[in-house]
């Protein structure tokens, strides 16, 4: 992955030692934060949002309309907002 004004140019593939080629990738990983391929430096938090949607989803199911507005609320703020939160 290449960031920076030439993010777009084709490069030569790189090898290894033993042969296998390393493949060119648009985003990678890292701790859980993903990095896009950008003229700037860029991340990307459309997987953050689709895990901190999974998690709200699954508290929400599990409760659904038993639980208090508040307590649902408090659910989504306690084990939710962290996931979104991660690596910003």
């Amino acid at each position: 992955m290449r960031i920076g004004p030439h993010c777009d140019a084709v490069c030569a593939n790189i090898t290894s030692s033993t042969g296998s080629v390393i493949a060119w990738v648009s985003e990678i990983r890292d701790l859980c934060v993903y990095f896009s391929r950008f003229r700037r430096f860029k991340r990307s938090i459309d997987h953050a949002k689709r895990s901190f949607y999974k998690a709200a989803n699954s508290v929400y199911g599990k409760i659904g309309r038993i639980a208090s507005e508040e307590v649902t609320l408090q659910l989504v703020k306690s084990k939710c907002i962290p996931i979104l939160l991660y690596g910003l």
